[in-house]
């Protein structure tokens, strides 16, 4: 259905999806006393954006009204009974994902995969990096200051976060995407599967790009003390290896490290799309979390940036980004423009790549 709720098929980093971009801090607006047909003109334009954002338009969009109305906000039914079925609702998909995806976990490892991928920490970070809070309706006094500051605490951040932050999360950023996952299941008549989307398992991403490219995999399991190991083989020769203390853990690391490793080994065209012209004046705003999207929904792996060049003297830097796209059929990939910073340089380089799969025909 949507990217919203994807997660992504990892134990060893189960929070790798949660990135959260720096957000304006001027996004946010309170609600304020005014003329009903202003106040109707508002909260289209919010439904109409969070259905971008979820890119699912509703059926019955007073759900998604439901799910933006915080309980201050005393003119509409809040998001609490929506809020109470969102908790079960994606706590039961958490549930049937890691059952089915390692089924030589223990309950109690199972039951830590859940609740690091359901804990209002990371629900809050959704609700940061996908921007829901500037159409929530409240009359909270001082709700927004703490948004305001934990959206700021976010943005600093180097690596995602589900548990005992510098800041703790306002819980009020969970209930909203509690809520509105509610409203997607509900008004998808309660279908589990259409409110989950899950991102394709490493291991069988690696037989299929080593069977587009005529080659045999194997796999190999052996154990050194109390860990597990797993080795994969292409063709006989080694590729890489993985371990865990759990076998299912150790094969999937050793096919992330695999796919890695063959992806940076094949020789890489420059222009794989064919299209001219690729290099001009280009950008898009939140790029690279675009880019993140769409690979999801076209169940490719998460794209991969490397700096092309770093130049310069400490404050004259120069960097070029590159951005590369593992797929069954290959790596696509392709450049971004001079950029003064890393972070622009990655989005220019995310800019470039929707650009061409657009004008390619892959989107």
């Amino acid at each position: 259905m949507n990217q919203f709720f994807r997660h992504v098929d990892t134990v060893t980093d189960p929070y790798a999806n949660l990135h959260a971009r720096p957000i304006s801090y001027n996004h946010f607006t309170t609600s304020t006393t005014s003329s009903s047909s202003s106040a109707s003109s508002d909260l289209e334009a919010s439904i109409a954006a969070v259905e971008r954002i979820l890119n699912y338009s509703f059926r019955n969009k007073c759900l998604l009204e439901e799910a933006l109305t915080h309980s201050s906000y005393s003119d509409s039914t809040s998001y609490q009974r929506l809020e109470f079925v969102g908790d079960a609702a994606l706590g039961l998909a958490l549930t049937n994902h890691v059952f089915l995806a390692y089924p030589e976990l223990d309950p109690g490892l199972l039951s830590l995969i859940r609740a690091a991928n359901i804990s209002t920490e990371k629900l809050a970070r959704v609700a940061i990096n996908h921007r829901l809070f500037q159409f929530v309706r409240h009359n909270a006094i001082g709700l927004e200051d703490k948004v305001r500051e934990f959206a700021k605490v976010v943005s600093q951040e180097d690596d995602p976060v589900s548990y005992g932050g510098s800041m703790k999360a306002p819980k009020v950023l969970a209930d909203i995407v509690e809520s509105v996952a509610a409203a997607v299941y509900v008004d998808v008549n309660f279908d589990l599967s259409k409110l989950w989307v899950q991102q394709p398992q490493p291991v069988t991403v690696l037989f299929e790009f080593c069977q587009k490219q005529g080659k045999h995999v194997d796999i190999k399991h052996w154990k050194k003390g109390l860990t597990n190991v797993a080795s994969v083989y292409v063709d006989g020769s080694f590729i890489a290896s993985g371990s865990s203390e759990q076998k299912d853990i150790a094969k999937l690391n050793a096919a992330r490290g695999a796919l890695h490793k063959l992806l940076q080994s094949m020789p890489v065209d420059v222009n794989p799309f064919g299209i001219e012209g690729i290099n001009g004046s280009f950008e898009i705003d939140g790029a690279k979390q675009k880019l993140h999207e769409l690979c999801g929904k076209k169940k490719w792996l998460k794209p991969i940036y490397e700096l092309e060049k770093d130049e310069g003297r400490p404050h004259e830097k120069i960097f070029v980004s590159s951005v590369k796209i593992p797929t069954v059929d290959g790596a696509l990939y392709i450049t971004g423009d001079e950029k003064s910073r890393v972070k622009e340089a990655e989005n220019s380089a995310a800019s470039f790549m929707i650009r061409a799969l657009q004008e390619s025909g892959y989107l």
